[in-house]
């Protein structure tokens, strides 16, 4: 069994030392007992292997709390493939809900730098406008655009 100090396991999952660290304070993986010799502790390669699923995991989308429930799932020989295909179809749905979230931001401020004059004084900016009054209406804008010019 091919065994790592934490710097070399680190390496090999391609992960900080500080990572291994916080894996090991959320619970995700397991820290190694210290040798009573005083020497460093071991790791073995499936610790890696692991190390590298969350990250993989991570890299999906996944949180930590998700990653931790695919662990279990992985180890329970009673989990059958519907469960985690369950998983990443719930992953997949929030993906694509924050997707929509993020189009609606997109075509707001399309919007926004559309209607922007691009210049003059910051009183007059209709971007700063419509954030501070997100329920004003485009006609009480030009009522304010008009007082502020006259």
């Amino acid at each position: 069994m091919k065994t790592m100090t934490i710097s070399k396991i680190a390496k090999e999952a391609g992960v900080g030392v500080e990572t291994i660290r916080f894996y090991e304070r959320k619970g995700l993986v397991d820290q190694p007992p210290k040798p009573s010799s005083g020497g460093f502790r071991v790791y073995t390669a499936e610790a890696a292997e692991r190390i590298r699923f969350i990250r993989q995991a991570q890299e999906l989308g996944f949180s930590l709390r998700e990653i931790q429930e695919l662990l279990s799932l992985r180890t329970d020989p009673a989990t059958d493939c519907a469960d985690v295909r369950e998983r990443a179809q719930a992953k997949l749905d929030e993906v694509n809900r924050k997707i929509a979230l993020m189009k609606g931001i997109q075509t707001a401020l399309q919007k926004l730098i559309k209607a922007c004059p691009g210049q003059g004084a910051l009183q007059l900016c209709s971007i700063i406008e419509a954030i501070e009054g997100p329920n004003t209406t485009r006609a009480e804008l030009k009522k304010r655009r008009r007082k502020n010019h006259e």
